[in-house]
């Protein structure tokens, strides 16, 4: 099975109020997924974006291509940053949660990343970013629990 995904996300403030967006296209199937949330950041919604395309798939082992403007998943990915974060229990880095969680789902399909520039007229990606932007900008925004948590530590160390 082949799926192409579109992803992103965004943050109004970073941190601030934030959503993702999702295109995923099979065959003459198409699905399009988005969330907001009321405190969040942009790497965290660009990482959580393709999190919840990959846990959308029900076949395991798809042929799956995601297309994302974030630089920050794509090289953390295609460059293998992220298994030396793994290794070095993700010491000094951010969004422990949402990699450990894209580790766990990205293992179960033959995924391939591809870079394509933001707000550079693909259809596609200007969908997600519409579905994004309009998902952060919606009464019912969830709580980016660990982010949120992590703030509280945060503040009560200042």
């Amino acid at each position: 099975m082949e799926i192409t995904i579109y992803t992103d996300g965004s943050a109004k403030g970073n941190p601030g109020k934030g959503g993702y967006g999702v295109v995923l296209i099979s065959g003459t199937h198409r699905k399009e997924l988005s969330q907001g949330y009321r405190l969040t950041t942009n790497n965290r919604m660009e990482l959580l974006s393709v999190i919840v395309a990959l846990e959308a798939i029900k076949t395991p082992n798809a042929n799956v291509t995601i297309y994302s403007d974030s630089k920050y998943v794509v090289d953390s990915i295609e460059k293998g940053w992220v298994y030396s974060w793994l290794k070095k229990q993700f010491k000094g880095k951010k969004n422990q949660d949402l990699w450990l969680r894209f580790l766990s789902i990205y293992k179960n399909h033959k995924v391939k990343f591809i870079w394509i520039k933001g707000h550079n007229e693909n259809p596609e990606n200007e969908v997600c970013d519409r579905l994004a932007v309009k998902a952060s900008d919606e009464y019912n925004l969830l709580i980016d629990e660990y982010y949120e948590a992590m703030q509280n530590k945060e503040d009560l160390l200042l």
